[in-house]
């Protein structure tokens, strides 16, 4: 396992520490005035979910762990789990709901989502970075409302909330940023 020096930590690094994988969350790079600089780590355990802040100096040497990612394909949920399958072997893996926190309802049937394994273990789902929904209900569309930054609500087919600029209308499709959970465009 490679190991990094801990001015070299950055926000999505997986670490080895205290015997549990963790997720760099936030870094702050901090250079007081007096004594070394440091990073200030907030970090996420993968296993458990738990949070923690460490403070690693530039001497320090820390364990940065590499993740397999996976293409699988999100198959249904079941008590708080859900189900991903292999696309190659149809293996399949089970992971926390609560993972993708509230993103979640912009998993779809047959989504091909990215897995992150270590070793044999699964730890993580990454969503799509751009995901197309229905517009289930919004206002209707208003003739000569073209200023840029007038949007209107939009309730969109898995039941989140959104802006959409005042030329979407009711059941059109549209591209949302699954990362601001924004419009993005139309579909």
């Amino acid at each position: 396992m490679p190991k990094i020096n801990g001015n070299e930590i950055r926000p999505g690094f997986v670490l080895e520490h205290n015997g549990g994988l963790w997720a760099a969350v936030k870094v702050d790079h901090v250079k007081p005035g007096k004594g070394g600089a440091f990073a200030q780590v907030e970090m996420k355990n993968l296993r458990n979910g738990s949070k923690l802040n460490e403070r690693f100096r530039s001497v320090d040497k820390v364990d940065r762990v590499s993740l397999e990612i996976k293409d699988m394909q999100f198959l249904f949920e079941t008590d708080g789990m859900l189900t991903f399958m292999d696309i190659e072997t149809f293996e399949q893996v089970e992971l926390p709901a609560d993972l993708l926190g509230e993103r979640r309802p912009f998993l779809q049937d047959g989504m091909t989502i990215a897995v992150e394994f270590y070793e044999e273990e699964a730890l993580n789902a990454t969503l799509p970075a751009k995901v197309t929904c229905k517009i289930v209900e919004t206002e209707p569309v208003v003739k000569g409302q073209t200023a840029a930054n007038s949007f209107k609500k939009a309730i969109l087919d898995n039941g989140l909330k959104i802006m959409v600029p005042p030329f979407i209308a009711q059941d059109e499709d549209v591209i949302v940023n699954t990362e601001s959970m924004e419009y993005s465009e139309r579909a």
